[in-house]
């Protein structure tokens, strides 16, 4: 279908956004129960004589003359060429800009299709989920087992640069462009890390990032039988999965559950609905949503019957949106304990709304509350039981351009003596001075790793201490807070 002027296009995009018309709604971000009230998601199909009939109305409805006469004037006098799609889109992202939400954003169709590819299957990168945080790229959640946890980034992170070129300026789907890529393929991210002065450069090799999002465990501990599932987001699969989890691991008798959403960067809301009518009752709503007026809806799910073992769970600074929601929804519905630090503090609700050409609009228009009618947004969830891990969990990994010997000072021999440490290792300092108790812990680490002892820090050391650390980290080993999370249930 064709409409004669393209500026009357740019008016029907611009009255989209301010409420001047209904379109074709995907809520794949938005919570749906048939026991709640159902909110309209339905296709409006839209002939030739309705955009007459629209464009009508809208000449009745809205004006916006200087908006008009800026395209015009720009698209007759500009001295180089501009497109029509261009002024347009540009248009599109300005407005969004001036909501100042970092959740509120235009995807073009590459966008689009990455964002689709994070909630479907897999794809390929560096396994980190980012977010537009006063106007800096933020890292979220680094996801489980990726390349981005593997080397160490971490919650909070800010990128700088992507090899080598700053991505100040750029938007959050730009950014992700560059960072992504083919598998195999070398990407040199520098990041700014809170708490650490200079800023640090990581180099990953990317890699296909498989959405498998829930891992069971079965703990056999001195007070009882404990299930432990952790997700690691929520994709499409997740609630089923979970649910084949949890049925697994009941069928074996326990008689405690921590459900694990550390790093949990969010994903949908339906999704975390079903995993929430698995514990909740119907007698009391898992969650609510407000729009800018306030007005309230409840949902609840058709659970008669409670479980009969007691439930806790694991969050830190990474668990975000969805894993917020069932966090506080679990505290507050079932007296679940939430076990370890404040989460991330995401707390409104995104709709997508396809713009026709297989660009889309993520808009925020709704916060979510909890079952109480709390927010977290900009808050997070507080833990019940704040725990925190032992300090090498927190550490950045040791970069080494040359090697580190006694009396020098350097902020990576800081790093290096905390993970000696934690290595079993005898450090007298982690202030960054190369101590000559430090120079003897260097040597014996080299000496029982088959290294050349020379009592300097050069960069094959420093790597192999790096990788030391990872493997106890994810084997569990010294996690203080699921141990804490599995204590507390048979308190």
């Amino acid at each position: 279908m064709q409409i004669r002027k393209r500026v009357l296009a740019f008016i029907v995009i611009l009255a989209l956004l301010i409420g001047g018309v209904s379109t074709y709604v995907v809520m794949e971000l938005i919570p749906f129960n048939d026991e709640a009230e159902q909110i309209d998601s339905g296709e409006q199909t839209i002939t030739d004589a309705d955009y007459e009939k629209m464009l009508d109305n809208l000449t009745e409805a809205i004006t916006l003359p200087k908006v008009v006469q800026a395209y015009m004037t720009i698209q007759n006098e500009y001295i180089d060429t501009v497109t029509e799609d261009e002024l347009v889109e540009g248009a599109i992202r300005g407005m969004l800009q001036t909501l100042e939400d970092p959740y509120s954003e235009y995807l073009d169709q590459q966008a689009m299709e990455q964002f689709t590819e994070s909630i479907e299957s897999s794809f390929e990168g560096i396994g980190a989920e980012v977010s537009m945080i006063d106007d800096r790229v933020t890292i979220v959640s680094p996801i489980v087992d990726s390349p981005a946890e593997k080397a160490g980034l971490r919650p909070n992170d800010r990128i700088l640069s992507v090899d080598g070129e700053s991505v100040a300026g750029l938007d959050l789907h730009e950014a992700v462009a560059e960072i992504r890529g083919e598998k195999g393929t070398e990407v040199v991210i520098e990041i700014e890390r809170p708490g650490v002065p200079e800023p640090l450069t990581f180099t990953l090799i990317r890699d296909t990032i498989p959405l498998e999002t829930v891992y069971a465990d079965l703990v056999e501990s001195d007070k009882g039988l404990v299930g432990v599932i952790q997700i690691t987001s929520f994709a499409e699969q997740t609630a089923e999965d979970f649910e084949a989890e949890l049925m697994a691991l009941e069928e074996q008798g326990i008689e405690g559950l921590v459900i694990d959403v550390r790093g949990n960067p969010g994903g949908l809301l339906d999704v975390t609905e079903d995993i929430l009518s698995l514990f909740i009752t119907s007698d009391q709503p898992y969650m609510q949503i407000a729009d800018n007026d306030d007005n309230r809806q409840r949902f609840f799910s058709s659970l008669e019957e409670p479980k009969d073992y007691p439930v806790s769970v694991l969050i830190d600074e990474g668990s975000a949106s969805a894993s917020e929601i069932l966090a506080i929804a679990l505290y507050e519905t079932i007296d679940a304990e939430i076990v370890g630090r404040n989460t991330f503090g995401k707390g409104t609700v995104q709709q997508t709304v396809p713009m026709g050409d297989g660009s889309t609009l993520k808009l925020t228009v709704w916060k979510w509350l909890s079952p109480e009618g709390n927010s977290i947004h900009e808050v997070g969830v507080e833990p019940t039981l704040e725990v925190d891990q032992p300090d090498y969990y927190y550490t950045p990994p040791i970069q080494v351009d040359e090697p580190f010997r006694y009396d020098d000072n350097d902020i990576n021999i800081s790093f290096a003596q905390v993970l000696l440490d934690g290595l079993g290792y005898e450090v007298d300092r982690d202030d960054g001075y190369f101590s000559e108790q430090t120079e003897r812990a260097v040597s014996e680490y080299q000496e029982d790793n088959d290294l050349d002892v020379t009592g300097e820090l050069d960069s094959e050391t420093a790597s192999m201490i790096v990788t030391d650390i990872i493997d106890i980290v994810r084997s569990d080993e010294d996690d203080w807070q699921r141990e804490a999370a599995i204590n507390i249930l048979f308190e």
